[in-house]
C-alpha cells in the first residue's frame, strides 16, 4: 500500500552498518567594496547579515557564536545531559526576516551515526530550498542512538540523548525563533541511526509530532533483526576500530568514541531468557501503533541485494515497518526505490546519501503541504 499523500496533522555515507558487518557483521566574506569616486562620499556596501541571536535557556549553554549565514547557521552548546559539547545546524526560510510576524512549522532531522550539525552537507538541498518551514539538525552523537542510556557512568560520560532533544533542544528552538508549536506543525524525521531515533521519539512522544519520517532507517531492533542489533554493539564496544589502520591525520570512521560495554544502551542485546527485554521495548515496529494519528512516510532501498550493503538489512526492517502498519491498517507514504533507477541521478539503491537526497526531493514538498493543510 502506498497512499500518495502524509496525513495533515552529501554528508559521509552513514556507517553504521559498515563497522558491524566488517567487524564482526556482527560570507563568504564579500571583499570590502572598493570606494566609488563621486563628488560628495564614497558608497559603502552593507555587510551580509548572519545568524540571529539566540539566548541560552532549557539547561542549553552556547559556546562561542553561531557560524554561517542567516538562514544556514550553526550554533555550539553544553548541557549537563550529554557529555562534551555539541554542534545544531538551524536551516531557515530565505524570508524569515522579511517576516517578523509569521510563524513557520518545523521539521527536526536527526542524521545518522558517525555525522555530526556542523557537516555543511547535512543541509541537503532539499531542505535548504523549503519555502515554508525551518529545519533543526541536532547533534545526535556518533553512537547516540537518540535514547538516554541506561548506563550513565561509562567512559562515554552522561548520554541522555532524548532528554537533550526532548526537553531542552525543542523548548530552546520554539523560544527562540518563531516557531508553530501544536503538534500538526511539528515533523521528526532521520536517516540510518536519525531513522530509528524519528520513530523512537514519535513514539515517545505522540503529542509533539504529527509527522514522521525515516529513511534508510534502523526500523527493527527487536531479536528478529540481529543483524542491526550486531551494528550497535559493534559501534558500542568499538569493534571496528581494528581495521582503522595508520592514522593519515583524519578521523577514522569507524571509532565511535570511548569502548563501552554491548549492554550500556538498552542492557543486553542477547535474547536469553527475554534478558533483551528493553531492545524489544524500544522496537519501533513493535510499537507501531503509537503511530496511529501520525503522518507516516518510509523510504529505502535495497543494496542491490548485497548482504554487505547497510541497506540491504535496512530494506528488510523497512518492509517489516511497512507489513506491521497495514496489519494496524494505518495509512503512510512507501517508497522502496530498489537498486535506485530512476530515483535521482546519485543513487544506486545503496546506504548513501546521493539516495537519501532524493528521498528529500520527494518528501519535503509532501511535508509543506501536509503542513498547509492544517491550519
Amino acid at each position: 500500500m502506498t497512499p500518495a499523500r502524509l496525513l495533515p496533522a552529501r554528508p559521509r555515507r552513514a556507517r553504521t552498518a559498515v563497522a558491524a558487518l566488517a567487524a564482526g557483521l556482527l560570507l563568504l566574506a564579500a571583499p570590502a567594496a572598493a570606494a566609488v569616486p563621486a563628488p560628495t562620499a564614497a558608497r559603502t556596501t552593507e555587510p551580509a547579515p548572519g545568524p540571529p541571536p539566540l539566548a541560552d535557556g532549557f539547561g542549553l549553554t552556547q559556546v562561542g557564536t553561531a557560524t554561517g549565514t542567516a538562514t544556514n547557521f550553526v550554533i555550539t552548546v553544553t548541557t549537563p545531559q550529554v557529555a562534551g559539547q555539541h554542534t545544531i545546524r538551524i536551516l531557515l526560510p530565505a524570508d524569515y526576516a522579511q517576516h517578523p510576524d509569521k510563524r513557520y512549522p518545523v521539521l527536526y532531522f536527526l542524521h545518522g551515526a558517525s555525522d555530526n550539525p556542523s557537516d555543511p552537507a547535512l543541509a541537503y538541498p532539499a531542505l535548504t530550498a523549503a519555502q515554508s518551514m525551518i529545519t533543526v539538525i541536532p547533534d545526535g552523537g556518533l553512537r547516540g542512538w537518540y535514547t538516554d542510556w541506561l548506563d550513565q557512568g561509562t567512559a562515554a560520560g552522561a548520554q541522555n540523548w532524548e532528554t537533550f532533544h526532548l526537553t531542552q533542544v525543542l523548548p530552546f528552538v520554539d523560544a527562540n525563533l518563531r516557531t508553530r508549536t501544536d503538534r500538526a506543525h511539528r515533523a521528526v524525521g532521520g536517516l540510518s541511526m536519525g531513522g530509528f531515533g524519528a520513530l523512537h521519539y514519535a513514539q515517545d512522544r505522540p503529542e509533539l509530532f504529527g509527522q514522521v519520517l525515516t529513511m534508510s532507517g534502523a526500523n527493527d531492533l527487536s531479536a528478529d533483526q540481529m543483524v542491526l542489533r550486531g551494528a550497535v554493539v559493534a559501534m558500542l564496544t568499538n569493534a571496528g576500530t581494528v581495521l582503522c589502520g595508520p592514522s593519515d591525520g583524519r578521523p577514522c570512521g569507524l571509532d565511535f568514541g570511548p569502548t563501552v560495554s554491548s549492554d550500556a544502551l538498552f542492557g543486553t542485546p542477547y535474547p536469553v531468557f527475554n534478558a533483551d527485554w528493553r531492545w524489544n521495548a524500544a522496537d519501533p515496529v513493535s510499537r507501531a501503533a503509537a503511530l496511529a494519528h501520525t503522518g507516516i512516510a518510509v523510504y529505502t532501498g535495497n543494496g542491490k541485494g548485497n548482504p554487505a550493503d547497510m541497506e540491504f538489512w535496512a530494506e528488510g526492517t523497512a518492509k517489516r515497518l511497512k507489513d506491521r502498519l497495514d496489519a494496524l491498517r494505518l495509512p503512510y507514504h512507501y517508497v522502496d526505490y530498489g537498486d535506485g533507477t530512476g530515483w535521482g541521478a546519485d543513487c544506486q539503491g545503496g546506504h548513501t546519501a546521493g539516495c537519501w537526497a532524493q528521498d528529500l526531493v520527494d518528501y519535503v514538498p509532501r511535508l509543506e503541504a501536509a503542513f498547509a493543510a492544517t491550519p
